[in-house]
């Protein structure tokens, strides 16, 4: 493998870890965390395997929507530090080979921010123009709010300003006006402000909602919203050549590879595998494999220089409105039967270790599926040690709950009393006193254990991140999902049973010749031939219930 590909791009290989700085570690006994605390837990992340850090948003806020509701894209929270933290911290993670990406939250403001207060003081004000205002609501406008339980308008009327204004998300979020140059200016500002900070890229929020203009200008006059992106993409490549743009993109395949751009990739770097993410989860509740075999097949190929983004569990409700009705209904009744657990009427509200009923063989066979998929495997904070939702705090706050340290009071994430924590703790089975890094840490067969064992093998095989990707026919058995990965003449091979009971796959490997040898990397199977194929280039695998292995093909030893 050119070395180039290593240094250059990153990111087809790294190992992504989300977290909340506010629900990390507590370092000064306030209740919430803080980038301090996160500087004495940023070794758990290096030990771990960690390549690359993506903060949730640590900016000023009212806090009304868990800090995506921001009054500074410049500044940092003071709960949570300042500055010179933030700069300590970014200092620790590099000199551990970590880097660095932020949330780009540029699609609203919070009301509180000074350009919309300064918008709606007057029409004269040079800020009236960063958000989009009617003197009456279109009757034909955008349709669509994001949040159906909360909002049923587009369109808030403000007393000051004496109109309207275009709110997508929450009616205290105002969108911001993206067809406006002086906007555009803005936000470029706000990207080279961080970079130069030491960040490494951003992970951009809602990015159809971003490059939405609709409402914002007469018909006739709207520019390209993907040049903009594309204008966005060129100044990161200007400012940081190495810096990415990962978007969240929830839109069926054929929209979301428009978001690449062109064959080349001129807009956004990498893109969240949605669609490949919710047919995971209706293979999960079948037992069956096909629903992911046919999203991997029918996901497009992401540009030479990009890379899909993949994950189990993401920090919002794990959608799965890209399912038929039926399908979904599926996936409620296998993973969130109660209405409490679901959300919108189109996701749940709950983390994949209590959906599995703490099944340790499902939950290290889903995310053995995660790191070996072709793309770049991304983790939600806590995953790696199997913490669990909290159904008592609201909404997507179910599962952006403190992390779990110690089996200690507020599960070692702080010593303030509970009811200033910055979120409910985890309670019951995988609450704190069963689920901690510390009882994991020292245990060879605890999760934690495992998913070290499992990331360390991870960046021991790039053909998973850099190959190309075959997904395998498995006759015989519908559980059974299979694909190999080739990357300059070496060749992996990943198996699963995604079925309780057990199962012989008679493996296809084209090309291979007899004496073909197959060497374990992780997970356990039987085989026959000491895992020497036969002649018509087959190998007979039988894996346990929920059982997985990854093998690496080696050719015949000299003189057979």
């Amino acid at each position: 493998m050119r070395l180039a590909r290593t240094a250059d791009l990153w990111w087809k290989n790294a190992v992504i870890y989300c977290l909340d700085v506010e629900t990390f570690f507590d370092s000064d006994g306030d209740g919430r965390g803080d980038f301090r605390g996160l500087c004495q837990r940023v070794d758990h992340l290096h030990e771990l395997g960690v390549t690359c850090l993506w903060l949730m948003p640590f900016y000023p806020t009212p806090d009304r929507d868990d800090g995506y509701d921001i009054t500074d894209f410049y500044g940092v929270d003071r709960r949570l530090g300042t500055h010179g933290d933030l700069v300590e911290f970014l200092r620790l993670a590099r000199d551990r080979g970590m880097r660095v990406i932020v949330d780009l939250v540029v699609n609203h403001t919070s009301d509180q921010h000074p350009w919309f207060r300064a918008a709606r003081s007057s029409p004269d004000s040079p800020y009236r123009d960063f958000y989009v205002w009617r003197s009456e609501p279109p009757p034909d406008g955008p349709s669509g709010v994001v949040f159906p339980d909360k909002e049923d308008s587009l369109w808030q009327y403000d007393d000051e300003a004496g109109e309207y204004y275009l709110h997508r998300f929450y009616k205290h979020q105002p969108d911001l006006n993206v067809a406006s140059p002086a906007v555009r200016d803005e936000i470029a500002r706000v990207m080279g402000f961080w970079l130069e900070l030491g960040v490494s890229g951003f992970r951009v929020d809602a990015v159809p909602f971003l490059l939405e203009t609709a409402g914002a200008l007469d018909a006739g006059d709207l520019p390209d919203p993907h040049d903009y992106l594309r204008d966005l993409r060129a100044f990161l490549s200007r400012r940081a050549g190495e810096a990415v743009l990962l978007g969240e993109v929830n839109l069926p395949y054929p929209d979301l590879r428009r978001f690449f751009g062109d064959e080349d990739g001129d807009e956004l770097t990498m893109c969240f595998d949605f669609p490949g993410m919710q047919s995971l989860y209706l293979a999960l509740a079948r037992g069956d494999a096909a629903p992911l075999a046919t999203a991997l097949r029918e996901r497009p190929a992401a540009p030479k220089d990009g890379h899909w983004a993949t994950f189990v569990r993401n920090h919002d409700e794990l959608t799965l409105d890209k399912l038929s009705d039926d399908e979904r209904a599926e996936v409620f009744a296998a993973f969130g039967p109660d209405p409490a657990m679901q959300l919108y009427g189109r996701g749940l509200r709950r983390r994949l270790p209590s959906m599995l009923g703490g099944d340790q063989a499902r939950l290290r066979l889903a995310y053995s599926l995660l790191f070996t998929l072709p793309g770049t495997p991304t983790l939600f904070y806590g995953e790696e040690i199997g913490m669990a939702e909290n159904l008592a705090a609201e909404g997507r706050l179910a599962v952006r709950t403190p992390m779990q340290w110690t089996d200690g009071p507020g599960g070692g994430f702080s010593t303030a009393a509970p009811n200033q924590l910055a979120g409910p703790v985890v309670e019951g089975a995988f609450g704190p006193a069963n689920v901690n890094v510390a009882t994991q840490r020292d245990d060879p067969e605890s999760l934690l254990s495992w998913f070290t064992g499992i990331i360390r093998q991870y960046r021991r095989c790039p053909e998973f991140a850099w190959g190309t990707c075959v997904i395998l026919d498995c006759p015989g058995s519908s559980a059974a999902f299979a694909h190999r990965a080739d990357l300059d003449g070496q060749t992996v091979v990943a198996v699963h049973n995604l079925g309780k009971e057990p199962i012989t796959v008679h493996l296809p490997l084209a090309g291979a010749d007899r004496g073909t040898r197959l060497a374990t990397l992780a997970g356990a199977h039987q085989a026959t031939d000491d895992l020497v194929t036969g002649d018509d280039g087959r190998v007979e695998l039988s894996l346990d219930g929920y059982g997985f292995c990854w093998l690496r093909v080696r050719p015949p030893h000299p003189g057979g």
